[in-house]
């Protein structure tokens, strides 16, 4: 029989502690950029207003790079959270162990789809960003003063980044948000019995329904302005 001593008992403690710390850390840096992602989105879906008599769209982009201090405010508010929460979501991914074959429960295959949808966000963010910067060729390069022109010629630069990428991405996107902003409120503690998860299980339902109606808003409308833009 083996016994622990109080330096394991210690140790044991600590690593709980940091163990807490990084998942409540993993779960703020979600509600963060999953706020961001919200935002991005309504803003995007502004484009099916079209560009006549003014061009909405534009207006909102000018209104973000207007915005002092905006390189602060992407670091704090976008790169530096998605950084920790896809880092240590990964960690999550690669160690956790989905266990839908044994237990073939519904909150299971959301666990199991929630990991899915975070490998698929994660590529997906990297094409979007290295290709809005420009750094995957000029055409799938966003310029902020022709935003709408330039955002229609990213999408339709290929068929499969416009009828592939964009609404394979779009769909994880939501969804993950959605699921990570029903399971933060039992980290938080804020929903603890299953009728409140249930109650709010309708509200992140509703959620992913706005977010998935935006995102595939604005999808349709570049597509449709591409139709009118010289690539």
């Amino acid at each position: 029989m083996s016994q622990a001593t109080a330096s394991d008992v210690k140790n044991s403690a600590i690593g709980a502690e940091r163990y807490f710390l990084w998942r409540r850390l993993h779960s703020l840096t979600g509600l963060v950029f999953g706020g961001y992602i919200v935002v991005h989105l309504i803003v995007n879906a502004t484009m099916i207003q079209g560009t006549h008599p003014a061009d909405i769209y534009q207006i909102q982009v000018d209104k973000i790079h207007s915005l002092p201090f905006l390189w602060a405010v992407e670091w704090i508010f976008i790169y530096l959270p998605i950084i920790y929460h896809t880092l240590y979501g990964g960690w999550i991914t690669v160690t956790g162990r989905p266990n839908v074959g044994a237990y073939p429960f519904g909150k299971n295959y959301l666990y199991l789809l929630q990991r899915i949808s975070g490998v698929i966000i994660v590529f997906f963010i990297l094409f979007h960003v290295l290709g809005m910067k420009g750094l995957l060729g000029h055409q799938l390069r966003f310029v902020s003063e022709q935003a709408t022109a330039s955002t229609a010629r990213h999408i339709n630069s290929s068929i499969w980044v416009a009828y592939g990428v964009y609404p394979v991405g779009i769909i994880a996107s939501c969804f993950h948000l959605a699921n990570g902003f029903w399971a933060a409120a039992i980290t938080w503690g804020l929903t603890i019995s299953a009728a409140s998860q249930r109650r709010w299980g309708f509200v992140c339902a509703a959620l992913f329904a706005l977010t998935l109606a935006c995102g595939f808003l604005a999808l349709g409308a570049a597509i449709h302005h591409g139709a009118m833009v010289v690539l």
